[in-house]
């Protein structure tokens, strides 16, 4: 078992922009450094500062709290200048310049990363530093990583809930942004399981594909149904494309054969069905698919100290705490208790 965030400087993540501010239009990205704050607190404070609506300052991806993190805000009608004055303690501006438009989810190349692993014996860097170097050449797991799930982990057993007392054509919650975060965790839940039984081989490894598959194109995101997995087994080599599993929604992009009933499978026991979803009315969930692996990019594991630091990068979504955990198994975060 290592120790993951023993001080907040432990995890230091950048956020790498999809595109640099155009230094023309209405809204300001606005680049800031925070320290043990989250991604909303901030994104409040903006709005404000600006005397805008908390719902009109956008950003491309929610950072973690007990870190140092560098992202990028959009904030409507503010000046560039000004921006300088924003007053948060454990925020600091870096710089601002005026864009277009706002900044939306998902709108990132990614995350680079620097992360202080603590009390793991030169044994047990060694075995990480072989293990990521296989996942650079194979890709890691893709699964969502415990936070996605809430404080005590039954977010998605309360979506579940939540789903079996609204129905169709009922009303939809009072609280619908807390609703849509529940039910992002359960589309998150049926995911993961589906992505552990592909990784124990059912119905084939993470980085094989097989008839049925709807495989991902990981240079422009684009999908497809693999109809001959022979012919497309050198490309899922070379990590051109990869297998996905489902997002559940109102729009998916099916699965067909083996696939396809894994995928049955689990939603079934979690009581659900694609062709019977069931949704509060005025809610939407448009549904998906998540690549069932993803490749760290500029990875290295440096001996240090007690431990190890790790430097890498990862694609929009994917999270540097299962990384962890597949490199080192047992995390316990936060400092070491001191008598």
């Amino acid at each position: 078992m290592v120790r993951l965030r023993a001080e907040p400087e432990d995890f230091v993540v950048d956020e790498l922009p999809l595109y640099p501010p155009s230094g023309e239009g209405d809204h300001t990205f606005v680049h800031v450094k925070k320290r043990l704050r989250n991604t909303e607190e901030v994104a409040r404070a903006l709005a404000r500062f600006a005397g805008v609506r908390p719902r009109d300052v956008g950003y491309a991806g929610r950072k973690d709290r007990a870190a140092v993190t560098t992202q990028w805000f959009s904030v409507p009608g503010l000046d560039p200048e000004a921006a300088h004055k924003f007053d948060m303690a454990g925020v600091y501006v870096l710089g601002a310049r005026s864009h277009g438009h706002k900044l939306r989810t998902g709108q990132l190349a990614g995350n680079r990363f620097r992360i202080r692993v603590r009390e793991a014996d030169p044994a047990a860097v060694d075995a990480a530093r072989a293990r990521l170097a296989s996942f650079v050449e194979r890709g890691m797991p893709n699964r969502f990583g415990g936070q996605r799930f809430g404080r005590d982990g039954d977010n998605a057993i309360r979506a579940r809930a939540l789903l079996a007392q609204t129905g169709e054509g009922r009303a939809a919650p009072r609280e619908r942004r807390e609703a849509r975060f529940l039910l992002s965790a359960l589309q998150s839940a049926v995911f993961n399981e589906v992505l552990a039984l592909r990784e124990r081989g059912e119905p084939a490894a993470i980085d094989r594909v097989v008839d049925g598959d709807v495989a991902r194109l990981h240079t422009s995101g684009g999908l497809f149904l693999v109809e001959d997995a022979a012919a497309e087994a050198a490309r899922a080599d070379a990590f051109e494309i990869s297998a996905t599993g489902p997002m559940f929604g109102t729009r998916p992009f099916p699965a067909g054969g083996a696939a396809a009933e894994l995928e049955a499978r689990v939603l079934s026991a979690w009581g659900l069905s694609q062709e019977n979803l069931e949704l509060p009315r005025g809610m939407r969930l448009r549904g998906g698919r998540r690549p069932f692996r993803v490749q760290p990019a500029a990875a290295l594991v440096a001996s240090s100290g007690d431990g190890a630091t790790l430097h890498f990068e990862l694609p929009p979504g994917s999270y540097a705490s299962v990384l962890v955990e597949e490199l080192f198994g047992d995390v316990v975060e936060g400092p070491a208790d001191v008598d």
